[in-house]
């Protein structure tokens, strides 16, 4: 029987190796919008964090968004994502 392998994320907050499933991805769309991707569908560049807003202050203080997606990330945008992630619970 064949093993398949597990894909993993690393997280942008705690810079932990995680299966992909137990990640929430943050997407950049191409026209630069910046949106939870809670189905890890919509197209553009992603980077992940956990479902914890631990791990997404961690992220917001170090600024590891904004370098993952090479542009500025308004207050309201990460406010937002903080919305979503307790509405995921």
């Amino acid at each position: 029987m064949l093993k398949r392998k597990i894909p993993l994320r690393k997280c942008m907050g705690c810079n932990e190796m995680k299966p992909k499933k137990e990640l929430v991805r943050v997407v950049r769309s191409p026209e630069g919008e910046i949106s939870l991707d809670l189905k890890g569908r919509k197209p553009g560049r992603g980077a992940y964090v956990c479902p914890d807003l631990a791990c997404l202050a961690k992220a917001r203080k170090g600024k590891r968004f904004e370098r993952s997606f090479e542009c500025r990330i308004s207050d309201d945008i990460y406010e937002l994502m903080e919305k979503e992630l307790q509405g995921n619970d």
